[in-house]
């Protein structure tokens, strides 16, 4: 059984509360002591996202571990739990509700064990439940916001061939045939005269043109690689955080009612 000498080495080391195989389900919030007995008997865990929402667990069949709390329920089991808000005292309705989730049998109220757990000396009494300090813990929420990292794509590189077609001008040569005419002058006449006076004869010329030769060659042009870049954006986080306040009324001073 957990005792309230257990309660006080847990909560004064900031204990976690742990499944049957040693899972972390949560931070321990609050616990519960029976209005009855004074034992413990309910224990809250901060599960939820960044730890917000406090999860109802029973300490029955429960052991400590070390600075923490073993309980006999798993994570999923305790997030389920009814939604109950931790307000000091369990109502009977709240408890016979848990009690049922649970599949334990019911007790007496239960109201929260203070990290103080040995008895003191206090002025007046707690009307709601037993003496366990001479003042109130006035505590809130704090919003805490972080990151985290999720795939949003991916890009890829892919190399695949086209066909283009290229235009080019080539200037390109060729031989055509011209006839020319000179008179018989005297710088020619003996070339002129050379051979018979009348004969048959033929002169051949070989003619040559261009034409353009296409020649392709591979080479390269450029290397292309993907890499990545850190954009940072700004985002505004939005959400309600509950904060206690402490106010006094009756026999008091009014300027120190609040």
């Amino acid at each position: 059984m957990i005792s309230t000498e257990n309660i006080a080495q847990v909560l004064n080391n900031n204990g976690k509360v742990l499944g049957p195989d040693g899972d972390k389900i949560g931070s321990v919030g609050q616990i519960y002591v029976d209005d009855r007995t004074g034992n413990p008997s309910w224990v809250t865990a901060n599960t939820g996202l960044l730890g917000t929402k406090e999860s109802f667990a029973p300490l029955e069949g429960a052991r400590i571990d070390g600075d923490d709390i073993r309980i006999a329920f798993d994570k999923d089991t305790v997030k389920d739990a009814p939604s109950i808000e931790p307000e000091g005292h369990l109502s009977e309705q709240e408890q016979d509700e848990l009690y049922r989730y649970y599949n334990l049998a019911g007790g007496t109220r239960a109201g929260v064990q203070g990290q103080d757990a040995t008895d003191r000396d206090a002025v007046g009494r707690d009307t709601s439940g037993p003496t366990t300090d001479d003042a109130m813990t006035r505590s809130e929420e704090e919003l805490h916001v972080g990151t985290e990292s999720r795939e949003t794509g991916r890009a890829r590189l892919r190399k695949y061939v086209v066909t283009e077609n290229e235009t080019r001008t080539v200037p390109v040569q060729r031989e055509e045939v011209r006839i020319e005419r000179e008179p018989i002058t005297d710088a020619n006449r003996d070339e002129a005269l050379d051979g018979p006076a009348i004969s048959e004869e033929e002169h051949e010329v070989t003619l040559h043109e261009e034409r353009p030769v296409v020649e392709k060659e591979t080479v390269p042009v450029e290397r292309v690689r993907l890499d990545k870049e850190r954009v940072t954006d700004e985002e505004t986080v939005s959400e309600d955080v509950r904060k206690e306040r402490i106010e006094a009324d009756g026999d008091v001073d009014p300027r120190d009612r609040r």
